[in-house]
């Protein structure tokens, strides 16, 4: 019989309670969250059902009944959390990023793999059932023996007013880069798992179009809505992108270009990619999750439905339920849980992942050091892995 994992929670605004909700699917118990205060914590656990809080995250990685610590913290803590949970051989699910810059990610990496502990970061759209059917589709060489190009964009609009606000726009809670790393790493780690491809060398192009932004006196939640008309403001210059064209060259002669905005109103949350092969094209939208399309020239396109009874063999593990029966955003997180959990189960720390791991987050925070210096310097730059 499997062991009944015991898990604990870092976090739990937004992102925190999906963890928890994939966690107790695959029949695991919360035993713990932790917040920024013992407060908050309490009011946490008693909303959540969790059985202990702890307003010091320390705490929690110091309870011996936890076996997996899930970080759901801010970006500017991850690297801390993270290396706290190794260090007490705590196995590690994280939020992207994986860190506030590569070099900590990739003491990261050296820390999990001398610990020989199971380390993942929740790039979660990996484990919609049609990405994983788009990736077996492009193993097998069904759009072709050569790939030509990887294009599309990760589209919001939550940040379009001057009166939106949250702590993503402060450099210091939630880094140098912003659009880029918030939702841009997740279509690199999307396109790059789904073809194989590596990004090789990036041109990047940033704007802020919202320059001064009116910051709430009080505490407003992630994706909040409208907020109160006699809210107290003060005013805050941003200094981080709301949009970001990026142009790639992988490998094998594969080009590519990436959109990404938080500024775009209509788009709520929307990751697109296209991929055009030598034979035919695949193209996935997030907001349309259940359906692929498959593009011909020489006959009409195919519009695939989520079925497994007609995905790809090797995708039809991701899809939980038959035919007609849509599966969404809490899924994609029950579907990479449920690798990363029987891979602890399992207990053989050699053998290959099949989810993301630290290095895959480490990984994305190098190509955004080019990124980065690519909009600086208005240059091609080469990522330095």
């Amino acid at each position: 019989m499997a062991k009944k994992f015991k898990v604990g929670v870092i976090g739990v605004g937004f992102i925190g309670p999906a963890h928890m909700e994939s966690i107790r699917r695959l029949g695991f118990e919360v035993v713990a969250v932790a917040e920024a205060t013992q407060e908050l914590a309490e009011q946490s656990a008693e909303r959540l059902l969790v059985p202990k809080a702890y307003g010091d995250w320390k705490d929690l990685i110091a309870d011996p009944e936890i076996d997996v610590v899930h970080i759901a913290s801010p970006n500017f803590l991850h690297f801390t959390h993270a290396k706290a949970a190794l260090e007490a051989g705590k196995h590690v699910v994280c939020e992207k990023p994986l860190a506030m810059a590569s070099a900590e990610s990739g003491e990261l990496v050296r820390l999990a793999g001398e610990k020989k502990l199971v380390n993942a970061v929740n790039f979660n759209i990996r484990f919609y059932p049609l990405v994983q059917d788009a990736k077996a589709r492009i193993e097998a060489g069904e759009i072709g023996d050569k790939l030509y190009i990887i294009h599309g964009s990760y589209l919001q609009d939550w940040l379009l007013l001057d009166t939106d606000w949250n702590w993503r726009l402060e450099p210091e809670f939630g880094g140098e880069l912003r659009a880029v790393a918030d939702i841009g790493s997740h279509w690199m780690d999307l396109v790059t798992f789904v073809t194989g491809a590596r990004i090789e060398s990036v041109f990047a192009d940033f704007k802020t179009f919202v320059p001064i932004r009116k910051k709430p006196k009080k505490k407003i939640d992630t994706f909040g809505g409208k907020l109160e008309v006699d809210m107290d403001f003060e005013e805050k210059p941003i200094f981080t992108e709301d949009y970001a064209a990026v142009l790639f060259k992988f490998d094998n002669g594969v080009r590519g270009v990436m959109t990404v905005s938080q500024v775009s109103s209509g788009r709520k949350n929307r990751l697109l990619f296209e991929i055009n092969g030598s034979k035919s094209s695949l193209i996935w939208d997030s907001e349309v999750p259940n359906q692929l399309v498959i593009g011909h020239r020489p006959e009409p396109n195919q519009l695939l439905i989520k079925d497994p009874s007609l995905m790809t063999q090797a995708a039809q593990w991701s899809a939980s339920y038959p035919g007609g029966h849509p599966e969404g955003f809490p899924d994609t997180f029950k579907q990479l849980q449920t690798a990363v959990y029987r891979y602890i189960s399992g207990g053989d720390f050699d053998r290959k992942p099949d989810f993301p791991t630290f290095l895959d987050g480490h990984n994305i925070l190098v190509v955004n050091d080019a990124i980065l210096r690519s909009a600086k310097e208005n240059r091609w730059v080469d990522v330095e892995y």
